[in-house]
């Protein structure tokens, strides 16, 4: 699992990151992806701060089900806060992990992992799970991130690439869009969807993804691939002050399949 501890100062700084118009506007495209039907039953592996979790539970209404879980505690907390959906059902929240889902077989019509599976190390065994828990004919909508794509400007080039070394430590599998498709046939699945889904922030703004993404990053890499605390201060202030000249890019990988 990733070395990257969701403790409460970690979860409150990825809840905001999660509220910037960036990922706004991937939950929407997940949303679209995932095509919610009133009565639907559903299961977020990996809620995170519930946020996905809420706007799902208004889609499916008081009939639906949606049921969330996580591995930190903090972020159970933080989607605590989220439960209770006017007109949709309250959102049942649990501790677990995508290797061992607390649900019985063919319970959901859709499950959704966003950001998820990149984290897991024995994503093989994920997607097992994930085929157990779903009834016949149910959906998979899979969003993870290929960090050999992004493009983010920096003074000093040569830091940011060993920054961006120490980062990818937080994860068990940096690259896991490329080998998702063979993945996700080899679990029973039919891959119905594939879709680029970018982000792009053209100048430095502290309501975007990546300038969110930059106190996490500082945080993480000191004592990894030789970064030093006061380097990754330095390579965090070097990005504060681009302005205008600040860019970030980065693609995230979007896959929706049926069960066979």
């Amino acid at each position: 699992m990733s070395n990257l501890q969701f403790d409460p100062e970690v979860s409150r700084q990825i809840e905001s990151v999660y509220t910037t118009p960036d990922v706004i506007e991937q939950r929407r495209v997940v949303r679209i992806a995932l095509a919610l039907r009133p009565g639907d039953r559903v299961l977020d592996v990996g809620v995170g701060p519930g946020l996905l979790a809420a706007e799902m539970a208004a889609e499916v209404g008081a009939d639906g089900r949606v049921c969330g879980i996580d591995i930190s505690d903090s972020m159970l907390a933080i989607a605590g806060s989220r439960a209770s959906v006017p007109g949709g059902p309250k959102i049942e929240l649990e501790l677990g992990s995508a290797g061992r889902l607390p649900h019985g077989a063919e319970t959901f019509d859709v499950v959704v992992s966003t950001q998820v599976l990149e984290y897991v190390d024995d994503v093989a065994g994920a997607l097992n799970e994930i085929r157990r828990v779903l009834r016949p004919a149910g959906r998979v909508v899979v969003l993870d991130t290929d960090w050999d794509s992004i493009v983010w400007h920096s003074r000093d080039v040569q830091r940011m690439g060993r920054v961006l070394t120490a980062f990818e430590e937080h994860l068990e599998n940096p690259h896991l869009p490329r080998t998702l498709g063979d993945s996700l046939d080899k679990a029973g699945f039919t891959v119905t969807h594939r879709e680029v889904v970018p982000m792009l922030n053209a100048r430095f703004d502290p309501r975007t993804y990546s300038a969110g993404l930059i106190d996490i990053v500082a945080g993480f890499v000191p004592g990894r691939a030789k970064v030093t605390e006061p380097e990754a201060q330095a390579w965090a202030d070097d990005l504060r002050s681009l302005g205008d000249s600040y860019f970030f890019s980065l693609n995230r990988f979007l896959f929706v399949a049926s069960a066979l």
